[in-house]
């Protein structure tokens, strides 16, 4: 029996700004540290011993990392990778939801929060939120460094990176990921088996961990947030 712990981060400071962050490297706001610290108390109560830590490269999941592993007084090193990065928004980076909504209408910005396969304009390379213009992503192959992504596009890169660096560690590991709200939209999708009308429909709360129990058979056999005040339904159970 394993566990496989998801995290989105704290909230950050444009979560608290409602603007589009995607590949944006922001920090967390006070609040969201926080949430970061109740995460890793709310770990450190359920007594899982966590054996690998993955980050996405964005700070705002670094920094909820580290302030979980402080909590949890484990100085392990770890994983950090683009491949669990935001969805990139394209030319709406930046941008705040509300105005956006007042102009294109809510279900014009819905559709490209939500959708499966729809994704914004692309955003310009000259931007200073391009990856390109971000020193975080220096290392990262330019021709891995999007303009605009849709969910599709998002859960694409994902899978790809669980299915060839974690799934066979699950079997025998505990392991935690800290990420975003598409990365683990996209993890949910695949491993509860979600069509593309409830994962258009799934909200994944900032700061809150969500414990997946696996069986011996690799089966999910239970899955709850830890902090249930928090909670929110994911479709599944």
């Amino acid at each position: 029996m394993n566990y496989l712990v998801l995290i989105r981060h704290g909230q950050s400071i444009w979560n608290l700004e409602k603007r589009f962050t995607g590949w944006v490297d922001v920090d967390l706001t006070d609040n969201g540290k926080l949430e970061a610290e109740k995460a890793g108390s709310l770990i450190k109560k359920k007594d899982i011993s966590i054996n690998l830590y993955y980050s996405s490269l964005q700070l705002r999941a670094k920094n909820t990392l580290k302030i979980i592993q402080k909590v949890l007084n484990d100085k392990k090193d770890f994983i950090k990778t683009w491949e669990i990065n935001e969805r990139h928004y394209g030319a709406l980076t930046g941008l705040n939801k509300i105005e956006m909504i007042k102009k294109l209408g809510e279900k014009k910005v819905h559709e490209f929060r939500r959708s499966w396969d729809i994704k914004p304009e692309p955003l310009s390379k000259k931007s200073s939120y391009h990856p390109l213009n971000i020193k975080t992503y220096k290392d990262v192959p330019k021709k891995n460094l999007p303009d605009s992504e849709s969910l599709k596009d998002t859960y694409d890169r994902v899978i790809k990176f669980y299915n060839k660096e974690i799934q066979n560690k699950i079997k025998n590991k505990n392991i935690l990921i800290s990420a975003h709200g598409n990365s683990i939209r996209a993890l949910c999708k695949y491993l509860f088996k979600l069509d593309n009308t409830q994962i258009s429909k799934l909200e994944i709360p900032t700061g809150n961990p969500l414990v997946i129990e696996f069986n011996n058979d690799d089966n999910i056999k239970n899955c709850e947030y830890l902090d249930k005040d928090r909670a929110k339904d994911l479709l599944v159970f």
